[in-house]
């Protein structure tokens, strides 16, 4: 307990905006908690609903989509050709970042955004398209961060470094921040690369030479781990977290149940020499592979499961370097995909025709610069993206 006594400078850049007076130069670490916890409520509307209820109901969706009715359009069919857009003040506008962003990724449940990037912090904002107010920052020391997600309940943020074997958890509703240093049985020199397991409560670690590694968030272990031949590109689940799709940086695609740690399908992703990303629909019909070259194959779900030789259903073409990023929207009508080597070189495909949206990124106004990452509302009424200027353009 002592170390929560200790003292806390409130006149750093990332805390002044948490100080309610001079008399308040510093603080014990178990009063800025506090503070952050409140603040952090505050934003949500007294204790968020997200964290008090585990019965998901159906007053509870409808409540939901009231809270963000108006960014939901009923989407009977999405038309494509021309996507009916509208460029936002940036999600991070009020804190924009000092270096290069990482990290955008929209809450699970409440109307949240959080940006993470090089100058060491991780930042959540309130998304209502016209102010986004900042809720808070944490700064995390000497720890430029690759990449940072919300937990699969959204009440927790994983934050990962470039160099670290250390990661930070971030318990929001605590308003606790702290260093996960030893991982059990992970023997790997860095924590970097990992994703979310949809069954909540592990994370699939990357490591090196093909192994993927499932870490318990509870007891800090890894439980599991799988390898593949080549190194890893990308991992996606698939929608009910039971299989796991793995790139391999020499172009084939594997297939793994996650309960008995099986491969239970492997095939090349056609045309391609090295792997970049991968990314599942959540409606479980599309898998898209995106490659060096900048070709991204669109698959059907069902045929990577089953099939030794599945033919992509289109071959997107429309990046000319390395496909880095691919995100499926949450109504799997829209894929956006896009290439951090090169500005502007972000593209929407609409799904059901496989047509790219002609109208976006808006041509000959530089908006969107070169994007890492990209992430969808979970009701689809907003995109956005992290950029190499320190920015989150936010669309609509």
């Amino acid at each position: 307990l002592t170390d929560l006594k200790e003292k806390v400078d409130m006149k750093h850049r990332f805390r002044r905006n948490l100080m309610k007076g001079e008399a308040e130069s510093t603080m014990t670490k178990q009063k800025l908690q506090q503070r952050m916890r409140e603040q952090f409520q505050k934003a949500m509307g007294g204790t968020p609903s997200w964290a008090e209820s585990t019965e998901e109901d159906e007053d509870e969706e409808d409540d939901l989509l009231r809270r963000t009715g108006n960014f939901v359009a009923s989407s009977d069919s999405l038309p494509s050709g021309i996507l009916r857009v509208k460029k936002c003040l940036h999600a991070n506008s009020t804190r924009p970042s000092e270096d290069r962003l990482t990290t955008v990724q929209f809450h699970p449940s409440a109307q949240v955004v959080m940006t993470a990037g090089l100058d060491q912090s991780v930042s959540l904002f309130q998304v209502d398209g016209k102010t986004n107010p900042k809720i808070q920052s944490i700064h995390l020391e000497r720890f430029p961060v690759h990449k940072a997600q919300f937990s699969v309940d959204g009440e927790m943020v994983i934050a990962t470094s470039l160099k670290n074997k250390m990661f930070y958890l971030y318990d929001m509703m605590e308003g606790r921040v702290s260093p996960v240093h030893t991982v059990r049985g992970l023997n790997e020199a860095r924590v970097k690369e990992f994703s979310v397991c949809p069954e909540g409560g592990a994370l699939l670690l990357t490591g090196t030479n093909g192994y993927l590694h499932v870490l318990t968030l509870k007891t800090k272990e890894v439980v599991r781990s799988m390898k593949i031949n080549g190194d890893v590109s990308g991992v996606a689940f698939s929608p009910d977290g039971s299989k796991v799709f793995a790139n391999s940086e020499d172009g084939e695609v594997y297939v793994w149940d996650m309960r008995s740690s099986r491969c239970v399908n492997r095939f090349t992703d056609d045309g391609c020499v090295r792997g970049t990303s991968i990314a599942t629909s959540q409606n479980g019909q599309y898998l898209a592979c995106g490659s060096q070259s900048g070709v991204v194959n669109v698959y059907s779900q069902e045929a990577c499961l089953n099939s030794a030789n599945p033919k992509p259903l289109k071959a997107v073409m429309n990046l000319l370097t390395s496909a880095t990023a691919l995100t499926f929207n949450p109504t799997s009508e829209i894929l956006a995909i896009a290439s951090r080597a090169e500005d502007e070189a972000v593209r929407l495909v609409h799904l059901p025709s496989l047509t790219v949206f002609s109208n976006f990124p808006v041509a000959k106004r530089k908006i969107v610069y070169r994007a890492s990452c990209l992430d969808f509302s979970p009701h689809s009424g907003f995109f956005s993206l992290a950029n190499n200027k320190g920015h989150a353009p936010l669309y609509r």
